[in-house]
């Protein structure tokens, strides 16, 4: 176990360090001087010059990396100059946002697509199999801020049920966080399920041809603990995996639902610092999101490890 993971550690902070540079080299591509940006209509000269100074961009492109990546090891991700707050307060200030939606997402997710592929399994080549296989090619097919839109039409606009955009604190009301949450977890869940379901069939269909579950039924068990108790639990095991990964897309990907639900997650944020320049905003956060999936990433294969006795040999 211990030299897996040190052969992990030993793959991930390579990637970490290839990431910053790939953060920072394309954040200079940006159109645009953040300090004139920042200066104001007015532009005073003195106003840029000491922005300039303040953020090093008078410095060369390799100086100012490494101003940064010294930030970054000692856990300064610089401060937001639109704000005037660190960039770790606002990561901390819209973290648990974006984590709740996620996780939301992904129980939305698990229980919609792992029944479906199971019965998708069972009833292969049946009608069930065909109606699970259709709707999650709907659901890869669905764009997220589509959906949200016609949700918001139908459930908020038409019905009047939900609540059209905003977020409130589930310390402050837990029955209108969720009702405000349900919607916009249930639109980036709804492409993870069809994803999930899809692994979870060919898991299922991979297992229930295999010896142990003939033996099971040459026994004369009952179908529904062949299935559940000998089958499934074998055939979670990428589909566990796959989630980890998939938790890590949410983390990183929800900017277009949280626009349209005006979630004050990552999403939004990083969207705001893109259109105002502020640069440091925009490389912390996508900073953090891409070391989240790394290391969730890792997660996933360590519990890959510790459930498939094979790999420890």
């Amino acid at each position: 176990m211990s030299a897996y993971l040190a052969r992990r550690l030993g793959t991930i902070l390579p990637t970490l360090l290839f990431v910053t540079i790939l953060i920072f080299g394309l954040q200079q591509l940006l159109p645009g001087d953040p300090a004139v940006v920042l200066a104001g209509e007015e532009r005073d000269p003195n106003v840029v010059a000491y922005l300039h100074q303040k953020m090093h961009l008078d410095e060369p492109l390799p100086v100012r990396y490494l101003y940064w990546l010294g930030g970054v090891v000692t856990g300064d991700l610089g401060e937001s100059l639109r704000m005037q707050k660190p960039v770790t307060a606002l990561i901390a200030e819209k973290l648990p946002v974006t984590l709740e939606l996620a996780f939301i997402a992904i129980l939305i997710a698990l229980a919609i697509g792992i029944p479906a592929g199971i019965v998708s399994a069972i009833y292969r080549n049946r009608w069930p199999d065909y109606v699970a296989n259709a709707v999650a090619l709907w659901g890869l097919s669905t764009p997220n801020f589509w959906l949200g839109i016609m949700m918001i039409l139908f459930f908020s606009v038409r019905l009047g049920w939900l609540p059209a955009s905003g977020y409130v604190s589930p310390f402050d009301d837990l029955s209108a966080n969720l009702a405000a949450m349900i919607m916009p977890a249930f639109v980036l869940g709804n492409a993870i399920a069809a994803v999930l379901m899809r692994h979870t069939r060919s898991a299922m269909l991979q297992v229930m041809s295999s010896d142990y579950v003939r033996t099971a039924r040459a026994k004369g068990l009952d179908e529904r603990v062949v299935v559940l108790k000998h089958a499934l639990r074998n055939a979670l095991t990428p589909v566990v995996t796959l989630g980890a990964l998939e938790l890590g897309t949410l983390l990183s990907g929800a900017v277009l639902t949280e626009q349209v639900f005006t979630i004050p997650g990552f999403g939004k944020l990083i969207v705001d610092a893109v259109f105002n320049r502020d640069y440091a905003v925009v490389q912390g956060v996508v900073l953090f999101t891409a070391t989240a999936y790394i290391l969730l990433n890792l997660v996933a294969d360590l519990a890959y490890f510790l459930v498939n006795p094979r790999l420890r040999d």
